[in-house]
């Protein structure tokens, strides 16, 4: 079984930003395209994506004097960890009691109802064809 993920808000900014690279960033990239204003100070991100590459979630190629980092994961490798998670942990692992629970709380136009109802309907279909 593998290792659960699990990220920091900051961690999350950080990939976000990664992820719309074409190329592997280094921690000036990263630090200038998330942080413009100067929020966060370059040691501060570099820690961060050294954190970031110990979790297995970056990997980190030094060329010259420059660090240059990749995404191990995809975004949506991350999210489906997080949202298992949560899942497990908030409602005994019960994605009805999720879907309850935000059907619940939020108020949906006629629109969204169709949507999601169409979205129920696609993955009933994919599950009598076989898949998964």
């Amino acid at each position: 079984m593998s290792k659960k993920i699990k990220l920091t808000p900051v961690e999350w900014e950080i990939m976000e930003t990664v992820w719309t690279f074409e190329r592997p960033p280094s921690v000036r990239d990263v630090l200038e395209c998330a942080f413009p204003n100067g929020e966060k100070a370059y040691t501060t991100v570099q820690t961060i994506m050294n954190t970031l590459n110990k979790k297995g979630v970056l990997d980190r190629k030094k060329i010259g004097l420059v660090n240059f980092y990749s995404p191990r994961k995809s975004r949506d490798e991350l999210v489906k960890s997080e949202m298992n998670s949560l899942i497990k942990r908030i409602f005994n692992g019960s994605t009805p009691a999720l879907t309850n629970f935000l059907l619940s709380g939020n108020d949906f136009d006629l629109d969204e109802i169709n949507e999601l109802k169409k979205m129920l309907e696609e993955k009933e279909r994919e599950l009598k064809e076989g898949g998964s």
